[in-house]
């Protein structure tokens, strides 16, 4: 084999890796998510500090997979009080339990949408979960409900005027 043919296939390999590289935007990356508080209004908050492994490809869902994280201490709901005592033990209890993790088992089309399955990890339980997605524009974006006590979450803590089920949105976009 010629020289030039093994830089033209050495060039056209590191391309193709570079290319595939997918990394999380930190800074416009965020977990949002709404649950009932007093039986009468909603209570929105945030999540931020994700990080992890983001292998998404349109043509090759058999090997695509996601690795996320979230810190758990950055519980925001614009109420400084709330959000310290969510990170306690008697919620997030941030200090035994620092992050909030999903990690793909399969990744599928949905129609035009896509969905992955995969456990979810908070407050030390694990639960096998379904993600319904979009992906256009180098954004993930993706929803679902969970039910805060299937992770013990708030769970001896009497709070009776708090929702069970919160809605929650995935905002991941990639450079």
């Amino acid at each position: 084999m010629k020289k030039s043919h093994i830089i033209i296939l050495l060039i056209s390999f590191l391309n193709f890796n570079l290319t595939k590289a997918q990394t999380i935007d930190t800074s416009n990356s965020k977990i949002e998510f709404k649950i009932k508080g007093g039986l009468i209004f909603n209570v929105k908050g945030t999540f931020k500090g994700m990080e992890g492994d983001f292998n998404f490809n349109e043509d090759d869902l058999e090997n695509s997979s996601f690795d996320i994280c979230i810190d758990a201490a950055t519980v925001n709901t614009d109420n400084e009080k709330r959000d310290n005592h969510l990170r306690t033990e008697d919620f997030f209890y941030v200090e035994k339990y620092p992050n909030i993790c999903f990690t793909s088992t399969s990744v599928s089309a949905n129609g035009k949408d896509y969905i992955t399955t995969g456990d979810l990890t908070m407050h030390g339980v694990t639960k096998t979960i379904d993600i319904p997605f979009k992906f256009s524009n180098n954004t993930f974006r993706g929803s679902f409900d969970i039910e805060r006590l299937d992770y013990k979450i708030g769970e001896d803590t009497g709070t009776l005027t708090v929702g069970s089920t919160a809605d929650v949105t995935i905002i991941c976009v990639i450079n």
